[in-house]
């Protein structure tokens, strides 16, 4: 059997009861280690469940076989930062999983998608969610689900690398932004154009600020990962708490 689980954004006491249960019961326990940024030893993770972890990289999760054929004779659990579904990689793997005949089982915890309601803006009135990559220089399509996105506030994922400690910061994406917004010479996002930045939503170094992107470039954070978030129609009860944050 194939157990997928939420690690939540915190360290490893963020683990449920109920997954923290699963694991201790797993013959095999992966920790998918290129999606998100481990804010924990992974020591000490092993000392809670009193199992050796296997990290898993991107390839070893997309192309081999292991964890199915392990899955197949006995119980392995496959450990995501965040919640399970919010990357689409291990959709590919539940579906791999199924199509070998392994039962599956899910469990969740908190993600970014849902972190982000620490800003005061209403998770119903979020747009499609963008990734702003390393090598933006050539990528529109970022820009124009933004453009999409209308009067919905839109979440911009920026890209990370765990294995070789890299991290996007907000200002490479506000550069990205500014960029494109120049080439198109559209005036929806400016230097005076509103926005949210965030940084380790879910721990204890979680920082949120809120301001014009001319005085947020002023500022430095150092915790990850980041995101932007630009704020669409906002209701007065979403600003009151946006203010709360703001430079």
């Amino acid at each position: 059997m194939l157990y997928l689980i939420g690690l939540g954004l915190g360290d490893e006491k963020d683990l449920t009861l109920n997954s923290l249960d699963v694991i201790k019961n797993c013959s095999f326990v992966y920790l998918e280690n290129y999606t998100s940024f481990l804010v924990f030893d992974v020591k000490k993770l092993e000392s809670l469940i009193g199992k050796n972890v296997i990290l898993a990289e991107r390839e070893f999760v997309e192309t081999s076989d292991e964890m199915i054929n392990n899955a197949l004779n006995s119980d392995v659990a496959f450990l995501v930062k965040g919640d399970v579904f919010s990357a689409t990689t291990h959709v590919d793997l539940f579906l791999r999983a199924v199509h070998h005949g392994i039962r599956c089982s899910v469990l969740h915890n908190s993600s970014v998608l849902t972190a982000v309601s620490d800003t005061g803006l209403s998770l119903y009135k979020f747009g499609r969610v963008v990734s702003i990559p390393f090598d933006y220089n050539n990528v529109y399509s970022s820009y124009e689900t933004f453009l999409s996105n209308g009067d919905s506030h839109t979440l911009f994922l920026l890209d990370l690398k765990p294995s070789e400690n890299k991290f996007m910061n907000f200002k490479d994406g506000f550069n990205y932004l500014l960029n494109k917004s120049g080439e198109r010479n559209d005036s929806r996002i400016g230097l005076d154009t509103m926005c949210v930045v965030c940084a380790a939503l879910g721990t204890d170094k979680a920082v949120i600020k809120y301001g014009k992107i001319c005085d947020l470039l002023n500022f430095n954070i150092d915790a990850y990962p980041q995101c932007i978030i630009i704020p669409g129609k906002t209701h007065f009860v979403e600003e009151e708490v946006l203010n709360l944050f703001r430079l």
